[in-house]
């Protein structure tokens, strides 16, 4: 039988660099790898090209080798921080991916829901958690959220993330937020308009956005909510939700 390293991981996109537009490194500079698949289908989902099986033959069988090319010819070969995205990367056989990378320097964070474990998990820097609310359409699996965790130990710096739409998804990322008192929160305001992912020139509703980040301002001030970290997604304002960004 093939080892890890000669599993191919399905690419959707390989990217940057460019910043971080969310959550626990926002700002940051940052490569992404975007893997092909996920587990979950959320309504409002902004990344369907890497998530829908429909665009499954746009999906690339690369290698780590080949990722790791492309990874440090768009870097420069300089280290910086790698995002592992989707879809669920989770999904994915990144372990020699990140064995390869931390030999050169570099860095890597996982952002997922939270409802598929690996082993590698405990050899990331940074593990962003991000499970979905009830405007998305799925149920969360809190067993499957703590073996998230419990695979990952204290290898990653770990931290909690909710997309937040309405009352009932403030009260979930309130009520989540309350079982890990130990983790870093971070919410931001949702997206609902997403395009067609082929769709580069569809408008954003900005001010729809704006508005929900000013309640969620609101929200956590009255609630007296001082411990968590109210975030717009950095990279919808600056650029929609053109792909490739």
């Amino acid at each position: 039988m093939s080892g890890a390293k000669d599993t191919p991981v399905r690419i959707s996109e390989i990217f940057g660099p460019t910043i971080q537009g969310e959550g626990l490194l926002i700002g940051l500079p940052t490569v992404f790898v975007r893997t092909g698949g996920c587990d979950y289908r959320c309504s409002w989902c902004d990344t369907l090209h890497a998530v829908d099986s429909e665009y499954r033959d746009d999906w690339k069988p690369m290698s780590a080798d080949a990722i790791w090319q492309q990874v440090t010819t768009l870097s420069g070969g300089k280290p910086l921080t790698v995002s592992l995205s989707g879809g669920n990367p989770a999904i994915q056989p990144l372990g020699p991916l990140l064995e390869r990378g931390h030999g050169e320097g570099y860095r890597f964070a996982l952002e997922t829901q939270g409802s598929i474990s690996k082993s590698w998990f405990a050899d990331l820097d940074y593990l962003v958690l991000s499970p979905k609310p009830p405007s998305s359409g799925m149920d969360t699996d809190w067993a499957a959220f703590e073996k998230c965790l419990s695979t990952a130990g204290q290898g990653p710096q770990t931290a909690l993330k909710f997309v937040v739409f309405d009352d009932t998804d403030y009260a979930y990322a309130k009520d989540a937020a309350a079982r890990y008192p130990h983790l870093p929160v971070y919410l931001q305001p949702g997206n609902h308009t997403p395009p067609p992912p082929d769709d580069e020139d569809a408008v954003v509703d900005i001010d729809g956005i704006m508005d929900r980040m000013l309640w969620l301002v609101d929200k956590v001030s009255e609630d007296r909510w001082f411990d968590v970290r109210v975030l717009p997604q950095l990279h919808v304002l600056l650029w929609g939700n053109k792909r490739g960004v």
